[in-house]
């Protein structure tokens, strides 16, 4: 399918008359951390912005002028108190409480800032977009996503109730997830008003999530446990897991070194935060995460409560250690799933086998 902007945003958001959208993009504290895929991606904005306004001659609806503000410098960071619209200084807050949809097309994520929002005010939703390219225009942005959006049901049916989900990756290690006491949660690309569930999606999209369940409850320690092989800078090294947390990095490199350091810098960095399936077929591994992510299994430490965890911003020793990372596994990943199977009631349900889907394929 060949890309058209306008049909996805009316695809993806359904915007009603009476609406205030609000696009937005980070900008670099310096002209050395400025790239061409940054500055891209602001233009993008701005043509967002613009198609947006375009289709609210006819739609009833209003749009903003561009929001700008200072970039984070972390995924999974809260967002900075003002930015600028049209020259001027505003209030982040008061905007985006003042607006029924917001799509931040950022360097950093922001989507566990708007999932914040999204908790404050029924009538908002968001769109998160760190790291889009114009590239993905033509891969994961022009995915059919009706199509998308049925493999998304599919995988969440299949993992509700689901109580552990096994995984063993190509290079043999092995790691189970503790499902328990948690909810799938799909994000298809559709984001109407009034959405039930989840009110944040990322673009492109096409994933079902879960958070392991992170022991929270007394008595209840998290079944979550194995061994987890991450290719870092091209260096393997294997994160031991016990009871939902990173509790060793095995490796001989620098890479793992350094990773060890990240880790024993903030104990809640090394939270199991979620697991996923992506399922965007349009979806091609780059290393850039919000797509790398669509194409196939992918977990992720850290933050989890914008997700439906409990390990939020409080958790961590100061906002400035917040983090949510996704590491992928989806084929041109130098790791990939030899299988993956779900565990209900005595019965297990294959997922996937040599980093293909079963359960539409």
């Amino acid at each position: 399918m060949s890309f058209d902007l306008k049909k996805l945003l009316t695809d993806a958001f359904r915007t009603e008359p009476g609406e205030v959208v609000t696009v937005a993009c980070d900008l670099p504290h310096s002209p050395e951390q400025d790239t061409q895929a940054w500055q891209e991606r602001r233009e993008m904005a701005r043509e967002w912005r613009q198609a947006f306004a375009e289709l609210s001659r006819e739609g009833g609806f209003s749009v903003n002028p561009l929001l700008e503000f200072p970039a984070t410098g972390a995924n999974g960071a809260e967002l900075p108190a003002e930015g600028q619209m049209d020259g001027r200084t505003v209030k982040l807050e008061e905007v985006l409480l003042g607006s029924t949809l917001a799509v931040f097309m950022t360097q950093y994520s922001a989507t566990a800032a708007l999932d914040g929002y999204c908790r404050r005010k029924m009538d908002f939703r968001a769109a998160s977009m760190p790291g889009v390219m114009r590239r993905m225009e033509q891969t994961a942005l022009a995915a059919d996503y009706a199509q998308v959006a049925k493999r998304c049901a599919l995988l969440a049916e299949a993992l509700e109730g689901a109580r552990m989900l096994e995984v063993e990756f190509s290079t043999g290690h092995i790691c189970r997830f503790d499902l328990r006491f948690r909810n799938p949660e799909v994000d298809d690309g559709m984001l109407p008003r009034g959405k039930e569930g989840d009110r944040i999606i990322n673009l492109p999209s096409g994933e079902t999530f879960i958070v392991p369940y992170e022991g929270e409850q007394q008595g209840q320690t998290s079944q979550t446990a194995g061994e987890i092989p991450v290719v870092l800078d091209g260096e393997l090294m294997v994160l031991r897991v016990e009871a939902n947390r990173v509790a060793e990095v095995n490796g001989a490199g620098p890479a793992a070194a350094r990773m060890r350091e990240f880790f024993a810098a903030d104990p809640a960095r090394a939270n199991v935060a979620e697991v996923a399936f992506g399922c965007n077929d349009r979806a091609v591994v780059t290393g850039v995460v919000i797509e790398d992510e669509k194409a196939g299994f992918h977990w992720a430490y850290g933050r989890s409560d914008h997700l439906g965890g409990t390990v939020g911003v409080a958790a961590f020793s100061s906002p400035a250690m917040v983090v949510h990372q996704d590491i992928v596994y989806a084929e041109g990943n130098p790791v990939q799933v030899a299988r993956a199977e779900m565990a209900r009631n005595g019965e297990t349900t294959p997922i996937m086998a040599d980093g293909r889907y079963l359960l539409w394929e």
